[in-house]
């Protein structure tokens, strides 16, 4: 069964290379997207409330985004990515989240999930 793909765009008043920081390494992950975060190589494993789930880096480009897959999706094209969205005209700061879902069902609660985890992050860098 195909995923359905999803992308929220959600503001942020942070400084792209902070946030930056907080998207990309595991102890700053840890602080707002997951309860434990490890790395080892390009192999992160993401811990919530005791179920570990490991991803692959696939993409990390500095200053702008980071792409995971997850392991169990290795037999499908879905992907999990966060990128940093600077406005040319009024240098507005955004995350932009790209994600899979199962079915139509699955959307709206993986949207609200990723609003909540932002919101996690806002309140974590005092945005």
């Amino acid at each position: 069964m195909e995923k359905i793909k999803f992308e929220l765009e959600i503001p942020i008043h942070a400084s792209p290379e902070m946030l930056y920081q907080y998207i990309s390494s595991p102890s700053n992950l840890q602080e707002w997207f997951a309860d434990e975060v490890n790395s080892r190589g390009k192999e992160f494993s993401f811990t919530w409330e005791g179920e570990e789930e490991k991803a692959e880096l696939i993409t990390k480009k500095a200053g702008e985004r980071i792409r995971f897959k997850w392991f169990e999706s290795a037999d499908d094209d879905s992907f999990f990515e966060i990128k940093i969205q600077v406005d040319a005209l009024t240098k507005d700061v955004s995350l932009i989240v790209t994600d899979f879902a199962d079915d139509e069902d699955e959307v709206e609660e993986s949207k609200q999930l990723w609003e909540n985890q932002i919101e996690e992050l806002r309140h974590t860098i005092g945005a």
